[in-house]
């Protein structure tokens, strides 16, 4: 049976202030990407999405970004490379701490956001990323976008790598995102998007914004929690991927 992970990012509620529909979207993904409070999220909030993860049996996984809550972790920050390692490791911890508390634990690293881009090409910072996941366990794998950087340096320091395609966005020829600053960088039409998940899960391939066929390896697919109609684009990619006959379980 083909089989794969649906993701998303969870946990970015502050001082009440819901962003996504955290409660929902736990029910039909399988690994919950959850924040960390350096982009967004605060303990309590994040403790509840832990604990709505745990009873659902969903995996948690570390969303470690840069140091940003006014600009939600979307700007690029120029760090010293010791300062950033002890960050993503501050954060895992944190996150672990609370998901301990709650019956669970983090079983995987997804970098956010500007980080998440900036270590695709930024060697330094990729480099300082993988050390300070592999300061807190040399178990956790990393999901990361495939050609990154940061997967030939965690592979080398030992650590497992995990791909991941996104359901809803636009790819460019060489398989690289579309960027959100272009008007067609994310894909809104429910069916399309079904549509290209089923063929990501089966064929490892997708159609890119020009109409050629890439190819997108890919184990984990991300769905975006925080886009408007997200719970119902949700619903409908989990449905396809059943009717699929494509078992969606967590690669954690």
């Amino acid at each position: 049976m083909v089989t794969i992970d649906v993701n998303s990012d969870l946990g970015e509620t502050t001082a009440g202030n819901p962003v996504s529909d955290d409660a929902a979207i736990i029910e039909l993904v399988s690994s919950a990407n959850v924040a960390c409070g350096f982009h967004a999220g605060d303990p309590h909030e994040i403790a509840k999405t832990v604990e709505a993860a745990a009873r659902r049996g969903v995996s948690v996984g570390a969303h470690p970004g840069y140091r940003d809550i006014s600009g939600f972790g979307r700007r690029f920050i120029d760090y010293a490379p010791d300062e950033l390692a002890d960050e993503v490791l501050y954060q895992i911890g944190a996150l672990d701490a609370l998901a301990r508390a709650k019956g669970t634990r983090v079983s995987y690293v997804k970098p956010h956001g500007a980080l998440y881009n900036a270590i695709v090409h930024h060697e330094e910072q990729a480099r300082a990323v993988i050390d300070g996941i592999k300061a807190f366990s040399g178990d956790l794998p990393v999901l990361l976008p495939p050609g990154a950087v940061a997967i030939e340096i965690a592979e080398r320091a030992g650590l497992r790598t995990v791909r991941e395609a996104f359901a809803d966005r636009q790819y460019t020829p060489d398989g690289t995102l579309v960027s959100r600053r272009e008007p067609d960088a994310v894909v809104s039409d429910p069916d399309v998007v079904a549509q290209r998940v089923v063929r990501i899960a089966e064929s490892g391939t997708l159609i890119a914004r020009d109409g050629s066929e890439i190819r997108i390896r890919a184990e984990s697919l991300c769905i975006h929690g925080d886009s408007p109609g997200s719970v119902e684009l949700a619903g409908r990619i989990v449905a396809a991927l059943r009717e699929a006959g494509i078992e969606i379980r967590s690669f954690a």
